[in-house]
């Protein structure tokens, strides 16, 4: 989840029509189109397997301050307290935060191949090793906690997270756990214009659940196997429904930037912040903020950074801001972290591979697109789909996406170009095997049903 950093006030909002272009500013020409990748990862005592707090002298605090004594990194205070870091004067470097039980996410810059992604991904598992070994902890890449109950799950010391905290019981079961115990991959990426974004926003709408499919990690709660391969992607179902979800009218005539803005403007707020302090709005409505109205802060109106904030609470499987972000992924190891951008890039920034997308999934109806969503985190690959399985349809996706990064001839100095990234899901593809489905093999054969191994075998 973003960090709010502190600058000069952004404008007034005076009408919808500021809120739809902001969304328009981000269109950018096709020489523009970057990459940027979210990964987060559970952080452990390697002596214990106990979470990691925030304070302490093994603590997540101890990481944020080792590395920005190694490694250059600058750190972003809330309430005296490190809560994220950035590089000084480098506004495409990414920052490092933290989600709210510690996971500890790179949101990495907006970089121009995958070939770049690899390597960011690469610098920054190296700098939190290399600061994580000499405390003891180390650091896990799956879509949920595997083995530590809600109770036992540290609290970051970030406002934003205790509105949330106390907001998300009352609108659904699971929210808790999905802002505590889940991990996740997300890839944002950019659009020319109002109909390329809706066509991108339609495929990866339609395709986010061959993704959850593809990287299904999250087979186990509480140190027992759980009955699904992405509990994370169940998670979602019972969170908050007016603000997670498939968003059919997405797919309805009439979806440009002002459809997107009518739905947000239909999503209770969260919070306003407001002179380095988070304003409880909970609940409230951002359209009676645009006219004055918000109880909290009466006679105000918001400011567009104010509105950036809003669109950041709305948790889609796909999002839109001034670029599109997919969603639906667990976290993994790191070659899935570079292989999840390789899979979006490939089907949307090459124009062939685009159409191909969109012709795989224009007749699905609304319905069938709710039943995969819903089906996907119990069985993946092997949920049924029409006359096929979702292995097929993810076999046939990832041909068309190495032919979208093929085309898109970008070399490394091995030369080989971008689907290089993709070979992970190739393999999972071919063979139906997931990472949920790998962990179970282990957990139920050599590991005896000890969920202990997990963070010796699978840990970064």
């Amino acid at each position: 989840m973003s960090t709010r950093q502190q600058g000069a006030p952004s404008r007034l909002v005076h009408s919808k029509d500021d809120l739809v272009a902001w969304i328009a500013a981000g269109e950018k020409p096709k020489a523009g189109w970057r990459i940027g990748t979210e990964h987060e990862k559970f952080v452990f005592h390697t002596d214990t397997l106990t979470p990691v707090p925030y304070e302490g002298e093994r603590s997540i605090s101890a990481l944020l301050k080792a590395l920005i004594t190694r490694f250059g990194w600058q750190p972003i205070v809330e309430g005296g307290k490190i809560i994220a870091l950035k590089k000084q004067d480098c506004d495409l470097c990414g920052n490092i935060t933290l989600e709210p039980g510690g996971q500890f996410e790179l949101s990495g810059g907006a970089v121009e191949s995958l070939h770049d992604t690899a390597a960011e991904t690469r610098q920054h598992l190296r700098e939190v090793l290399s600061v994580g070994e000499p405390l003891g902890i180390g650091f896990l890449g799956l879509g949920f906690s595997p083995k530590w109950t809600l109770a036992e799950t540290p609290h970051m010391p970030k406002e934003r997270y205790s509105i949330m905290t106390r907001y998300m019981p009352t609108v659904g079961a699971r929210g808790l756990d999905m802002m505590y115990r889940t991990a996740t991959i997300q890839v944002n990426l950019d659009f020319a214009d109002e109909a390329d974004m809706v066509k991108k926003f339609r495929v990866s709408l339609a395709l986010q659940p061959i993704a959850t499919a593809l990287f299904a990690s999250s087979p186990f709660t509480d140190g027992r196997p759980n009955g699904y391969k992405s509990m994370r992607s169940e998670v979602w179902r019972d969170t908050d429904r007016r603000r997670t979800g498939m968003l059919p009218f997405v797919f309805e005539d009439g979806m440009g930037y002002e459809r997107y803005v009518d739905y947000a403007l239909g999503v209770p707020m969260y919070f306003v912040y407001r002179d380095g302090r988070y304003v409880d709005a909970s609940g409230a409505s951002f359209q009676d903020f645009v006219d004055g109205r918000l109880p909290q802060l009466p006679g105000e109106r918001p400011t567009l950074d104010d509105w950036s904030d809003h669109l950041t609470t709305l948790f889609p499987e796909v999002r839109l801001k001034r670029f599109l972000e997919t969603r639906g992924a667990d976290s993994g190891p790191w070659q899935r972290i570079c292989a999840l951008p390789a899979l979006w890039v490939g089907l949307l920034y090459d124009a062939q591979a685009l159409d191909a997308a969109w012709e795989l999934v224009k007749d699905w109806t609304a319905d069938e697109r709710e039943a995969l969503r819903n089906a996907v985190p119990k069985s993946a690959l092997q949920t049924p789909f029409r006359d096929t399985t979702v292995q097929h349809i993810a076999r046939d996706v990832l041909q068309i996406a190495r032919r979208g990064l093929r085309a898109r001839r970008r070399i490394n100095a091995a030369s080989q170009d971008e689907g290089i990234y993709l070979d992970p899901l190739d393999e999972v593809a071919h063979s139906g095997c997931t990472l949920a489905d790998r962990l179970l093999e282990r957990y139920h054969g050599p590991w005896g049903r000890q969920i202990d191994h997990v963070f010796e075998e699978f840990a970064f």
